[in-house]
């Protein structure tokens, strides 16, 4: 069977995560959004598991119900060098004795634990209970793994079973770099909300034997992944080399020269771009047999918001687009598979939005330092934050 699966979100429990991000309120939105399978995110963390157990009906083999969706376990852990680590639980009775193995400070105050153990201590740990594991956001400059190590085997000691690509990077940029052709990518969404542009904004077309753990194992194993769904890169937030505080776009290489330190007195961050060249093996992507295709991305509701001009999170925004999807399908078959004439019928609108999405002819304004990049008809929409060169300190 081949399903939509979604293997990284955070709950109500994560720091800067939604209070909405509930078991009751992540079930129906993701079937709106086109899955079948979602991450529960945060099973290391005491509370969220007494409510994934009130929440769902176990169906057996790992996998967690509520309404027609189906949930696997799943969490992100911050260990050494503070690396972010994705794993993938066979079920809450696992979950419940990791959790008291690691020793944490935040393990009651936070989701995402805090460890001071290694990658290659944490890989060793969870292969006792069979889990899944591997980098989460492998790219980005914050808490990716490459932005410590400038191989995966350095940081695990051992061949993982994914590697999570992020929002700011894509399968043609990771297929840059040699070590990776023998893992399968995960595109996930990270979400910290359960709003139309954030979960399931990256998702994986999978084939499963049936939707249980056993058959998520063998499918990581015998990489039957069939298709990444992500965001185009430059809409991540972490894709150019950027301030962090005044955002704007800097020459990687006269950042280095000023030792990442913008005029502005913010600190710049490396972006996932500029990381990648500096380990890919090859000028353009090698990819492997078993790689599957890659589609890129931009959510629904971020296109009607460029179009009325309205916040992505007003009921203006949400209302066009509920109403897109109570006639259409899910947010996947309207950006995707739907006919043109049938969108114009229920929203004329917004059909060059969806048009140049199609066509690649919107313009992007590159995301960087923590600030997702934007999207217009042209190329006029932005000014302020175009790439630039400096070449003293007075004019960086």
């Amino acid at each position: 069977m081949l399903i939509n699966a979604d293997f990284h979100v955070h709950s109500c429990y994560s720091m800067a995560t939604s209070k909405d991000m509930l078991i009751k309120n992540m079930a129906p939105k993701s079937k709106l959004k086109g899955l079948q399978l979602l991450a529960t995110g945060d099973a290391f963390h005491p509370g969220w598991l007494d409510i994934i157990e009130q929440s769902t009906t176990y169906s057996g083999d790992g996998i967690y119900s509520r309404e027609d969706m189906d949930f696997v376990l799943t969490t992100e852990v911050e260990a050494a060098h503070k690396i972010h680590h994705l794993i993938i639980l066979p079920d809450i009775d696992v979950a419940r004795e990791l959790s008291d193995k690691l020793v944490s400070k935040n393990k009651f105050s936070d989701g995402r634990l805090r460890t001071k153990l290694s990658g290659a201590e944490i890989y060793d740990l969870v292969k006792q209970y069979d889990c899944l594991i591997g980098p989460a956001h492998a790219f980005t400059p914050w808490t990716g793994m490459y932005k410590t190590y400038d191989s995966i085997y350095d940081c695990y000691d051992a061949k993982v079973d994914f590697v999570e690509l992020g929002l700011s990077a894509d399968t043609f940029m990771a297929d840059c770099v040699k070590e990776l052709k023998d893992f399968p990518f995960l595109t996930n969404s990270d979400a910290h909300s359960p709003w139309p542009h954030r979960l399931g904004r990256e998702f994986n077309q999978i084939e499963l034997e049936d939707i249980s753990y056993s058959s998520i194992q063998k499918a990581f194993k015998n990489k039957t992944i069939k298709a990444n769904y992500g965001m185009i890169p430059n809409l991540g937030k972490y894709y150019m080399t950027a301030c962090t505080k005044c955002f704007k776009l800097v020459d990687p290489v006269m950042a280095k020269d000023n030792k990442m330190k913008c005029s502005c007195g913010g600190k710049i961050k490396k972006g996932v771009d500029y990381r990648i060249s500096e380990i890919a093996d090859y000028s353009s992507p090698k990819h492997p047999k078993h790689r599957p295709k890659y589609v890129h991305l931009m959510p629904l509701a971020e296109l009607i918001s460029m179009v009325i001009d309205k916040g992505v999170t007003t009921k203006a925004v949400q209302g066009r687009w509920q109403k897109l999807i109570d006639n259409l399908g899910t947010e996947i078959d309207v950006l995707i598979n739907t006919e043109m004439s049938e969108i114009k019928k229920i929203d004329p609108e917004i059909v060059p939005a969806i048009e140049g999405f199609r066509d690649k002819s919107l313009h992007i304004t590159p995301g960087g330092g923590g600030k997702y990049g934007e999207i217009s008809f042209s190329d006029d929409f932005v000014e302020e934050r175009e790439v630039v060169k400096p070449t003293t300190l007075d004019n960086f």
